[in-house]
């Protein structure tokens, strides 16, 4: 790829970006509407909601390990994120604790 071309697309990357977030000042002058704010409020539960739903989608109960990993390391994000109301690390510590059982308590 040559110079003018990388430099071009570094260019047009920056005016995507600077312009997507300048626009909801642009078209929000008088403040943000109520819809806005409602699905502010309601679309990270949902998204979150999809996500365990897609993430679980595979899961056989019906042969070994019956979703036992999946359970404790479910259970292990609840419980990390009511204890420390942390997002990283609800998620880090499920993720980690998944991998270990997965890798190494219920290989194989």
């Amino acid at each position: 790829m040559s110079a003018w071309r990388v430099v071009a697309v570094i260019a047009v990357v920056g005016a995507v970006t600077f312009l997507t977030r300048a626009a909801p000042f642009w078209f929000f002058k008088r403040g943000t509407p109520r819809w806005v704010n409602y699905l502010g409020r309601v679309l990270p539960p949902a998204i979150m909601a999809i996500l365990v739903v897609y993430c679980l989608r595979g899961v056989s109960l019906l042969t070994y390990p019956y979703g036992l990993p999946e359970l404790l390391a479910g259970a292990a994000v609840v419980g990390l994120h009511l204890w420390k109301k942390n997002n990283l690390i609800s998620i880090l510590g499920g993720t980690a604790l998944y991998m270990v059982l997965v890798q190494l308590v219920f290989a194989g």
